[in-house]
């Protein structure tokens, strides 16, 4: 019987241990989170200055908490609410005897007692006021007081507290009815919001303002008799008017903030950004001046990126020109992280890919002639040719048929895959997809990645030991707009790099001179003692326009368009992103050019007229410093040793001419395409011609076929009058005297000398063009003429 008692009185005694310590865990422990509420998202700058914040989910106004509280607020609040704040563990003996005194002698509920802390436990418990939930709070209070500070009380109390309306908390009243930060707020501000959590509904415009009014200098009166303000202020603050209509908070980012709300996954909805706050501001202003005047032409739509090289954050994030006041505008579409077409702004990567492998250098020459490849013909923005041009000055002026036959050289699926190691994500279908408009802007990418491609480039330079002097595939990273993100990662060098830092640095030089033909005039007004390296870019039906720019300090990224992607006539990335551009670098802090990777070139022998490694023929030879893959390239093609007879005006053969008498000089050739279009602005000598009665020991190459190129599908539109249109056949010939004697399909069609052009009208069909000159060299090319609906003729 004893036993059974005791073991009883045993288990009793755990039960009753259990539930002590339970309720103990319970008292001691709080919930990790008190205020589950949904909070605005936020953005602030890198100086913690509000740049954007949206409501609630809920539809309250709701800043995340702030852990600091101004000390005017604070002040005000213990003054009003809770005096003895720092003196009590959650519960004020003395106020609480008084309210039941009074409460008592009044027969009904005249003062409360409730302090800081318990109104914190209350506005998170949301419970209806009765009897025993003042209870709990009472004990909640204590509690409450165990796990936080002073500090973190007055924050949760400030973060949380209603301010009549959707406002909750002081750091969204601030904004809304003042306009302003906290910390920002003259003392009759603050103790505005130190009543308005008492009385919400006060704030209300036409309502009880005399009762705020009286509220608010009931307070600053009180803080005059305790000293914490002086008379003067006290007399000055009492006659500052109550705020009046709710204030719109800052729109300067909102793009950026709708990032931040899709990148979002936990934590709080506040960040602090990389983001420069005047910058910004100045950005925001340039784009929406250039903006009144890009709207006369039916363009609607502009965005603006700008990043530190160093970091690879952005300073700027303007996506848009915001306007949401007109939806037509599409103003919501943040343009900077929107796939678009990329024009030529691809080609520097091109011209670095080419000469981090030592297929060309620098300045090697290349065709600028009338080009046709599969089908496929490119033209030059002016439709003009050169003949040959220097891959540099091709890459300047942005030539698009030499592009063309670089990326011919390089391989669409080789560029391809550079492009995805160097950053590009957005290219994901095949390079046959693509083909060789990749250059032009067949594919898409986007403001943001492709700015961070550059930026890794040129982070490149700035660290080439770091970086082992070359860029690898682990060196790109995307561009980060938080200040708690590190965008660089420590360095593992690869064991083959992507590209040289000499090559970046010769592409670099080349973006230096950017210009393109029947422009000039625009490059005028762009002239600056700041070295930039920049490219534009125009999208196929002139519907984006871009321009990037680098320095060792920054890129500046700007599209111009219409987010639905209509395009409109001049709209060119050089007539309208450029200036943009422009002036966003005139704001910056730039000022120094790349140093050149001294350390990370080889030098060589180049010639002087071809840019290529210098041959034995060569005359005139320069001295370059190339990334080491150039030691390997192409010897020049173009210079030849030719046989002249003793005056040195005719070409001859050891059939005509004793050798004795020959003279044997070097000689700059370009094949005659080539030549044709480079001599009409260049001072190039051509060859001589053969002594009447040699045999020429280089027939079949005097002449060539400029247009059409072979295999020539040719679509030719119908006149007014319902008759096939003319097509232009154009060849060259060395000799100037030369005839030539045209045939289609085997029926002579004409002849042509000095300027060989004819005007002719095949019918649709596949035919075969014969050309002959007067030495019987021959020509024969196929091409075809399309019928009217374009369609093959089988």
């Amino acid at each position: 019987m004893w036993q059974r008692i005791k073991h009883w009185a045993i288990k009793r005694k755990l039960r009753l241990s259990i539930i002590a310590v339970l309720l103990v865990l319970y008292y001691f422990i709080l919930p990790k989170k008190l205020f589950t509420a949904p909070t605005s998202f936020v953005i602030e700058d890198s100086k913690g200055e509000l740049m954007n914040a949206t409501i609630a989910a809920d539809g309250q106004w709701r800043f995340p908490a702030d852990k600091l509280v101004p000390d005017k607020f604070a002040k005000c609040i213990v003054a009003y609410e809770d005096k003895r704040f720092y003196y009590h563990w959650g519960i004020d003996p003395i106020a609480t005897s008084r309210a039941i005194k009074q409460n008592i002698t009044g027969g009904k509920v005249v003062s409360g007692a409730s302090t800081i802390t318990m109104q914190v436990i209350r506005l998170s418990r949301n419970k209806p006021r009765t009897f025993w939930q003042k209870l709990v709070e009472t004990v909640l209070a204590t509690r409450l007081e165990f796990a936080y500070s002073k500090k973190e009380i007055l924050g949760l109390y400030a973060g949380n507290a209603p301010y009549g309306g959707n406002v909750v908390g002081l750091e969204a009243a601030s904004w809304r009815y003042f306009g302003r930060k906290p910390d920002q707020l003259s003392w009759a501000e603050t103790a505005t919001l130190a009543v308005l959590p008492n009385s919400p509904a006060l704030i209300h415009p036409g309502r009880n303002r005399q009762v705020l009014m009286d509220k608010r200098n009931a307070l600053l009166a009180r803080l005059w008799h305790n000293g914490t303000i002086d008379s003067t202020t006290c007399a000055l603050a009492s006659v500052e008017p109550l705020p009046d209509k709710p204030h719109t908070l800052p729109q300067l980012a909102p793009h950026l903030l709708n990032r931040f709300r899709l990148d979002y996954k936990t934590g709080s909805t506040r960040v602090k950004t990389s983001l420069d706050g005047d910058l910004q501001r100045n950005v925001s202003d340039i784009l929406y001046r250039h903006h009144l005047q890009l709207k006369a032409n039916g363009i609607n739509n502009a965005a603006a990126l700008v990043l530190d090289v160093e970091t690879g954050h952005a300073l700027s994030y303007v996506g848009n020109v915001y306007n949401p006041d007109n939806p037509e505008l599409e103003s919501y579409v943040d343009i900077i992280q929107a796939p678009r077409s990329p024009g030529s702004t691809l080609k520097p990567l091109l011209y670095a890919g080419l000469l981090s492998d030592g297929l060309m250098l620098p300045n090697t020459l290349l065709p600028d002639v009338p080009t046709q490849i599969a089908g496929y013909t490119p033209m030059n923005f002016d439709r003009e040719y050169d003949g040959a041009v220097p891959a540099s000055k091709a890459l300047s002026r942005s030539l698009n048929i030499p592009a063309v036959r670089m990326l011919q050289q390089y391989r669409a699926d080789r560029f391809l895959v550079l492009l995805k190691n160097l950053g590009i994500s957005t290219m994901n279908k095949s390079a046959g997809h693509y083909g060789l408009s990749m250059i032009l802007g067949g594919g898409e990418t986007t403001l943001w990645e492709l700015s961070g491609v550059y930026a890794s480039l040129a982070r490149t330079l700035l660290h080439l030991e770091q970086y082992d002097g070359k860029y690898d595939a682990d060196d790109y990273h995307a561009p980060g707009y938080r200040t708690d993100e590190t965008i660089r990662s420590k360095h593992t060098p690869t064991k083959h790099g992507i590209i040289d830092a000499g090559a970046i640095w010769y592409t670099f030089q080349a973006m230096e001179e950017v210009m393109r033909p029947g422009e000039e005039f625009v490059w005028e007004h762009f002239s600056s003692s700041k070295r930039i390296a920049w490219k534009t870019g125009t999208s196929f039906g002139f519907r984006d326009g871009w321009a990037i720019g680098i320095t060792p300090q920054h890129v500046v990224a700007v599209w111009v368009g219409n987010a639905d992607g209509e395009g409109r006539p001049g709209l060119t990335g050089v007539s309208t992103a450029a200036p943009i551009m422009f002036d966003i670098f005139r704001v910056l802090n730039t000022v120094s050019a790349f140093d050149a990777p001294v350390g990370k070139l080889q030098k060589i022998v180049v010639c002087h007229l071809s840019g290529h490694r210098a041959g034995e023929f060569c005359t005139e030879k320069d001295t370059l410093a190339v990334p080491a893959a150039g030691l390997r390239s192409a010897v020049c093609p173009y210079h030849q040793l030719i046989h002249l007879d003793a005056t040195g005006q005719y070409r001859v053969t050891a059939d005509c001419e004793s050798p004795q008498l020959m003279q044997h000089k070097p000689w700059f050739v370009l094949p005659p395409a080539m030549e044709h279009f480079y001599k009409s602005s260049h001072s190039y000598i051509p060859l001589p011609p053969y002594k009447p009665g040699c045999n020429m020991a280089e027939q079949g190459r005097s002449m060539e076929l400029i247009y059409p190129r072979p295999q020539a599908r040719i679509f030719v539109p119908i006149e007014i009058d319902g008759t096939l249109g003319q097509t232009i056949f154009k060849a060259t010939h060395r000799n100037q005297n030369a005839h030539i004697f045209w045939h289609i399909d085997n029926e002579f069609v004409g002849t042509t000398s000095d300027f060989h052009q004819m005007q002719l009208r095949p019918k649709p069909g596949k035919h075969t063009l014969t050309l002959v000159d007067d030495d019987g060299e021959q020509i024969q090319q196929e091409f075809e003429i399309l019928d009217k609906e374009r369609k093959e003729v089988k």
